[in-house]
């Protein structure tokens, strides 16, 4: 049991350290709360859900994603471009394609300030190197085009193979513009997982 002094000493330190004590869930907890904070999203209650999803943030990487998401758009909470920026980069910064992909449009379209596309090409690439097929075809267009990157038609066209092979609109439409798919070359491979 811990004497008073030491029990003042541990409350303060987890207050001055944290802003208060962190709830550490386990697996099954946390896959539990963001499931319903999936169903209350699906069932519109956007506020439940955000609440939901920002009570885990800090441990469920897709949490950190689909609030950034909610606040991009104002769902449960008033629209906040910078801070939806960096709950996205958050997840990026894991490894989540999905976010990457999300924050490199959002800095494309200037969503959170004046258009980045040299600060949304990183991202954009860590995206499409998963094959995140939407992140393959912006990225695609941007070495079609010799915007931010080299034009390089070759690249762009192996990055609309595989959106074309996902079903992405306007993929196919770009790829045979540039000739069509690349005689004899293999889709690529899915990149290494993390240890």
């Amino acid at each position: 049991m811990l004497t008073r002094p030491a029990a003042v000493f541990l409350a303060g330190l987890c207050l001055s350290l944290a802003g208060g004590c962190a709830i550490a869930h386990d697996g099954e907890e946390l896959k539990s709360i963001f499931n319903q904070g999936v169903a209350a999203y699906d069932a519109g209650r956007y506020e439940e859900a955000f609440k939901l999803f920002q009570s885990i943030d800090d441990e469920d990487v897709a949490a950190m994603r689909n609030e950034g998401l909610m606040l991009r758009k104002g769902l449960g909470t008033p629209k906040d471009p910078k801070a939806a920026e960096d709950m996205l980069e958050r997840a990026a910064e894991e490894g989540l394609p999905t976010a990457q992909y999300d924050l490199a449009e959002m800095l494309l379209n200037g969503e959170a300030g004046d258009p980045d596309p040299k600060a949304a090409l990183p991202w954009l690439t860590q995206a499409a190197a998963s094959h995140h097929a939407i992140a393959e075809y912006r990225l695609g267009i941007l070495y079609e085009e010799g915007t931010v990157v080299e034009k390089d038609t070759h690249v762009a066209r192996t990055l609309y193979m595989d959106a074309v092979a996902a079903g992405v609109p306007g993929a196919k439409q770009r790829l045979d513009a540039l000739g069509g798919p690349i005689p004899g070359a293999e889709p690529p491979q899915s990149p290494p997982s993390k240890p």
